[in-house]
């Protein structure tokens, strides 16, 4: 099963997983916002089955205008995914990390070293990053919770 899993948001990333290969991308965007050309073209080069996104919504105490913004960069992502006619399937951060990092902290830091652990080959710092990106490292689980309950 060939699977995009896409953790929503400025920081967040995108990533591809299958039976032979798994890469990951940190969510492309032009200036601040999703850019929704870039990621229709990465999600329609690599053909998935299904795409899981995170369900996410405005955190309590998070302002009037990120949260707009935030909500402006999710439905970009619905939209790209519905424009280009895949199925997809909504997941709550709890059911996948419960899925996927079960027997760990559930925080950034076990997606991280799942990640390393499970697809060594996937670059967590890419560019100059010198840090993990804990958006790709989620994208990667994600993608892992729908190659595994699809």
């Amino acid at each position: 099963m060939n699977v995009i899993g896409v953790d929503p948001g400025q920081s967040g990333g995108v990533a591809f997983v299958s039976d032979d290969t798994a890469e990951a991308i940190p969510m492309p965007l032009v200036g601040k916002e999703v850019s929704g050309r870039e990621l229709a073209s990465w999600i329609g080069l690599r053909r998935p089955t299904l795409l899981v996104v995170e369900r996410v919504g405005s955190m309590p105490g998070e302002g009037v205008v990120s949260s707009f913004k935030f909500g402006k960069g999710f439905g970009m992502i619905l939209g790209v995914i519905e424009a280009l006619g895949y199925s997809y399937r909504l997941v709550t951060p709890q059911a996948w990390k419960r899925a996927v990092l079960a027997g760990t902290s559930r925080d950034k830091l076990a997606a991280i070293g799942y990640v390393h652990q499970m697809y060594p080959g996937i670059d967590l710092t890419p560019g100059r990053k010198r840090t993990p990106h804990d958006g790709m490292a989620d994208a990667v689980c994600l993608a892992e919770y729908g190659r595994r309950f699809g």
